[in-house]
């Protein structure tokens, strides 16, 4: 069994499933926030592009500078055919860990 990606990876890994091309460190960020509801720091989000690129699960490279005064060039990142495999034992994982679970009314 290869290393499943944390949490955090993991919600990086479906963020940048759902933004394509113009995934960058602070769509990323909003993209976990607004469809995850979590809060996370941008330097939580940098380290696990950092650690899953590391990995082969992810890529990157720069654009253009914006076109705003002092506009830097920004370093954008995309899902690899690694990242879509690691995405996929996870979900099999947790499947196969809920299946047959039943919790007690109230209960989380």
């Amino acid at each position: 069994m290869t290393d499943l990606p944390s949490e955090t990876e993991q919600l990086v890994l479906l963020a940048l499933a759902r933004l394509g091309e113009s995934a960058y460190g602070v769509t990323v960020r909003a993209e976990i926030q607004g469809k995850g509801g979590r809060a996370i720091s941008i330097a939580a989000v940098y380290n696990a592009l950092d650690r899953l690129e590391h990995r082969g699960c992810a890529r990157s490279w720069y654009s253009e500078p914006v076109a705003e005064r002092g506009g830097r060039a920004r370093k954008h990142f995309s899902l690899t055919a690694a990242g879509a495999q690691a995405l996929r034992e996870s979900r099999h994982v947790m499947d196969r860990m809920w299946d047959g679970v039943r919790l007690a009314p109230g209960r989380r």
